[in-house]
């Protein structure tokens, strides 16, 4: 005799009313067009931030797609101890502010610790909360408080209703400026999935979800005490997220990814960003044109 088991599992649909977010002057959310938070995973030097900065630029101007630049002052949770961490809090920010004036361009950056979102709020328009964090009650409260939009980034340990708690710590706390960043799930074994159900699901907690593509692409781990990536998935994981209706793309950008000193193998190689956006505004345009069944 054979058993034959199933496990009905119905996904929540919350169907919450949606709330714009706006970084800097870029709308996230309700009718804005695909927004893009990208740069460096890490602020490697000043003169490179800019650099590299400024190139963005450039490239996103011409294909009319909104920008925030994003590094990180520190990588607090590396593979290993001697990995390369960053500048550090207060030369990171003066690097951000001076990225922020010359360039005209709105700053997200991470913080780690419930002290350091003050001193991050003076400069930067939104703050991040990495993945590792997302439940940390202190921090996010923190990051509330300063009255700064907030990317809450998912959990790889979670589902996508489960962010609800996380984002009523923030709302609750008196900041209604909330983005939820997807960025995979893991099991451990050196790699990250990602669930095309999961953007849907995020968007009826009544938030606009950024894909964070290039972190989905980590391999953990993979590379005797550094992650290591797989940059090649990159255009057809970000195109199936635009397809799913994303508010934003989520990219770490590097110029020469093979001497990147954080993530370099699942960055997106500066030259090849331009022919990426070009496809992917084509697609959004058809996914905000085309009515879609709830």
């Amino acid at each position: 005799m054979t058993v034959v088991m199933t496990l009905s599992h119905p996904t929540p649909v919350y169907n919450e009313p949606m709330e714009t977010v706006t970084v800097g002057g870029i709308g996230f959310g309700g009718n804005h067009r695909l927004a893009l938070i990208g740069g460096p995973c890490v602020i490697e030097s000043e003169a490179h931030a800019l650099s590299l900065g400024e190139r963005i630029k450039t490239i996103t101007s011409r294909q009319n797609v909104p920008l925030v630049f994003k590094a990180s002052f520190d990588k607090a949770n590396r593979t290993s101890l001697h990995s390369f961490r960053g500048p550090g809090i207060d030369e990171g920010l003066r690097i951000l502010d001076r990225v922020k004036r010359e360039l005209d361009l709105p700053i997200l950056t991470d913080i780690h610790e419930a002290a350091q979102a003050a001193p991050v709020a003076e400069v930067a328009d939104a703050l991040q909360i990495p993945a590792f964090l997302s439940r940390q009650t202190d921090l996010l409260i923190a990051a509330a408080r300063t009255g700064r939009p907030v990317n809450l980034k998912k959990g790889q340990f979670l589902a996508p209703g489960d962010m609800r708690y996380a984002i009523a710590k923030i709302t609750e706390s008196g900041n209604s400026q909330v983005v939820v960043t997807e960025r995979g799930v893991t099991f451990g074994y050196n790699i990250l999935m990602v669930d095309m159900r999961a953007f849907p699901q995020l968007r009826s907690l009544g938030v606009p979800v950024v894909f964070d593509v290039t972190h989905s692409l980590q391999l953990p781990g993979g590379a005797d005490g550094e992650s290591s990536g797989q940059a090649e998935f990159i255009t057809p994981l970000a195109s199936a997220g635009v397809a799913a209706g994303i508010d934003g793309l989520f990219l770490e950008i590097h110029d020469s990814p093979t001497k990147a000193m954080s993530d370099g193998p699942n960055a997106c190689p500066l030259d090849e960003l331009e022919p990426l956006l070009q496809r992917l505004v084509r697609i959004d345009d058809v996914v905000r044109t085309t009515p879609t069944r709830v």
